[in-house]
């Protein structure tokens, strides 16, 4: 691994690497471990090796995904629980009732998610949050393309219907009430 690839290919994706790792092993501390092995990994990879590369950020998001996973089944071996930890929103200066909202819905989506299998979790954090391609994301996960568009459509209309039941369900409220 010579520097320039690095710190033009894999630094500027530490970040969505990160939001991945997190998503799966859902503990900040174990998804900065993995990324701090698999930059490790990256970094020390040898030269023939990374020279067959052509995308380094789905190779990453790879090994992110398997050493995500692997620390995962590691902890449920361990029977430790994970402590329940929220992710921050970061929030731009509009209405704070506005903020709450939409930090509210977010909540709830990210729980929806959870509940979701692990391959169409996986498929919807990718597309809708770290923005990768259909190819991408089929070769991240090492599935077929027509394998991501099911997961996604399954995925979506799982959280869709799970959302319409919360939002059936809440009383329409009045400013004078």
């Amino acid at each position: 691994m010579n520097w320039t690839i690095f710190h033009q290919q894999v630094f500027p994706i530490r970040h969505k690497l990160y939001r991945f790792a997190l998503r799966i092993t859902g503990s900040i501390h174990e998804a900065e471990d993995v990324v701090q092995e698999v930059l490790e990994k990256v970094w020390k990879t040898p030269a023939d090796q990374s020279a067959t590369i052509r995308n380094w950020e789905a190779w990453c998001m790879t090994l992110t995904r398997n050493r995500s996973l692997d620390k995962t089944r590691d902890r449920a071996q361990r029977r430790t629980a994970p402590i329940g930890q929220e992710a921050e929103y970061q929030t731009d200066g509009a209405d704070p009732a506005r903020q709450i909202e939409v930090q509210d819905l977010t909540g709830q989506v990210r729980r929806f998610m959870e509940d979701l299998p692990e391959k169409q979790r996986m498929v919807m954090h990718l597309r809708d949050i770290e923005e990768l391609s259909y190819e991408e994301i089929a070769q991240v996960l090492d599935i077929s393309l027509d394998q991501v568009k099911v997961n996604l459509h399954r995925a979506r209309k799982a959280i869709r219907m799970q959302l319409q039941r919360v939002f059936a369900a809440e009383p329409v409220q009045t400013r004078n009430s």
